[in-house]
């Protein structure tokens, strides 16, 4: 069976993400292939797909939104899986006990997943290099503030267990 993992990330963070979940899906048998979205082609020729994005400002990158729309009715033909990453910092409740992945994932994630009708959305925690530089003009006007940089908290809060165990049931639930 074969797998087409397609990523937007923009500092490498939701890179990782997809990369992981392609390995995880490779053994357990599966032929996947990992690319960013922007390059991904023809996923008619895939058995299943997996979409994921950085979430800025509240939404998906531009590359993971346009590869849904622009294949929107060959993808609600097969099994489709979406993940977001970029909730910095704990995975601890917020002051107004919301979850941090609820609160920071894409705002428009049930028009995603219903309009390539996938079987889950799940939103992965992401990572921040205060070092990197800014990326894109909303970036660059962003870290013009002072605070806005010293405010995120820095460090990579990805959870690989959390994300080998999705991919896991991903794969589980495509070989059964």
């Amino acid at each position: 069976m074969s797998v087409l993992v397609a990523y937007a990330s923009r500092h490498g963070a939701t890179k990782g993400i997809a990369e992981r979940i392609g390995d995880r899906l490779r053994v357990a048998g599966l032929d996947v292939e990992v690319v960013p979205a922007r390059h991904a082609r023809r996923p008619e020729a895939y058995d299943a797909v997996i979409v994921g994005s950085a979430t800025y400002m509240f939404r998906w990158l531009g590359g993971a939104s346009r590869f849904l729309r622009k294949h929107r009715a060959v993808l609600s033909s097969r099994p489709v899986w979406l993940f977001s990453s970029g909730p910095l910092g704990p995975d601890e409740p917020n002051a107004d006990g919301q979850d941090p992945r609820t609160v920071a994932g894409p705002r428009n994630a049930a028009e995603l997943v219903g309009s390539v009708d996938a079987r889950d959305h799940h939103v992965f925690f992401g990572a921040f290099d205060p070092q990197a530089g800014p990326v894109g003009v909303t970036e660059r006007l962003l870290f013009l503030l002072p605070a806005a940089r010293r405010d995120l908290p820095a460090g990579d809060f990805r959870d690989w267990p959390e994300i080998e165990s999705w991919a896991d049931a991903i794969a589980s639930e495509l070989i059964h």
